[in-house]
């Protein structure tokens, strides 16, 4: 298994801890340069985090792997979330998250390590679905990659597998609308979790909530700062947010989305895949799940080996 503790310990690259702003929030993150390699100016790759977790998990292992092929690279935490900055905390906010992708490249582009003209970017899980929407009209970023992407506006309207009624829809959004409500008059934040908490709530869920539970909540790649919890009250504007709409604005930039054959997720990346124009490619990684790309080494490296030769491809 790859657990970013353990991937640090033997990775041959330096770490820097960063601070660049998305507005008035301080985002924090880490850069990651290869020890092996010793050039001016990197070409660069920004690492999205999935919804829910922080760098120092499956973001900062692709980070350190990919920073070992040879590229400078930037995992960092989303606003309101890990270290970075932002009231009310465990606000999951789509256009943040999107901005999130933008500054990171701003930041990335006053480097001098940096070369300015070769940034690409990399999303996992939701952050998949945040960084083809920051590319799709962020004309610096030159090359695109998602690994077990998710659009998360889709999972919350419709459902992983896209199982919702249009009754539990509507019950779904009148909790949202009558909390908002309480809160407004002030009764306390009511939070809920991106995976179930404990094994009972597992039951019953498809393998993808199943494996989130165990990655995030009892693996070694738990975090004290992944606290799997969201503010419930703001669920509508994802709800509202799509990712997809607009893929064809990538085109002619390279386009690389790698997904397990057995995730629930998968829909996602043919979907994306068939709005694509120009280059792009779908690699299926044969028996993975969507959380196994985030740690099983065999998964992990066959993912690596593909976005190193991708970003080799096209970030020169």
């Amino acid at each position: 298994m790859l657990y970013y503790q353990d991937v640090i310990k033997t990775a041959e690259v330096e770490i820097e801890k960063v601070n660049f702003p998305n507005q008035q929030i301080n985002l924090v993150g880490n850069i990651f340069k290869p020890k092996k390699f010793s050039k001016d100016k990197y070409s660069a790759i920004v690492i999205g985090h999935p919804s829910g977790g922080v760098k120092e998990q499956t973001a900062g292992v692709y980070a350190a792997l990919l920073a070992e092929k040879g590229f400078l690279t930037l995992a960092f935490d989303a606003s309101y979330q890990g270290e970075s900055g932002g009231e009310p905390r465990y606000l999951e906010s789509p256009a943040a998250r999107v901005e999130d992708m933008r500054c990171a490249v701003d930041y990335l582009t006053t480097r001098n390590d940096v070369d300015a003209d070769n940034i690409g970017i990399l999303g996992m899980c939701a952050s998949g679905g945040y960084c083809i929407k920051a590319a799709e009209t962020d004309l610096r970023i030159k090359a695109v990659a998602t690994v077990s992407m998710a659009d998360l506006g889709d999972l919350f309207r419709n459902g992983l597998e896209r199982n919702m009624t249009e009754e539990a829809r509507k019950k779904f959004l009148s909790q949202i609308s009558a909390q908002r409500t309480k809160e407004a008059n002030g009764a306390p934040i009511f939070y809920i979790g991106y995976v179930p908490n404990s094994e009972e709530e597992t039951v019953g869920k498809q393998n993808d909530y199943r494996e989130g539970y165990e990655y995030y909540r009892v693996s070694p790649a738990k975090h004290e700062r992944s606290v799997n919890k969201m503010i419930f009250s703001r669920l509508d504007a994802v709800v509202n947010f799509t990712a997809l709409d607009n893929v064809k604005l990538i085109a002619p930039r390279p386009l690389l989305i790698i997904a397990g054959t057995e995730a629930n997720t998968k829909y996602f990346a043919e979907e994306t895949f068939n709005k694509a124009e120009g280059e792009k490619t779908l690699h299926w990684i044969q028996g993975a799940t969507h959380i196994q790309l985030y740690y099983v080494k065999k998964y992990v490296l066959e993912a690596i080996a593909e976005l190193n030769k991708f970003y080799g491809d096209h970030l020169k």
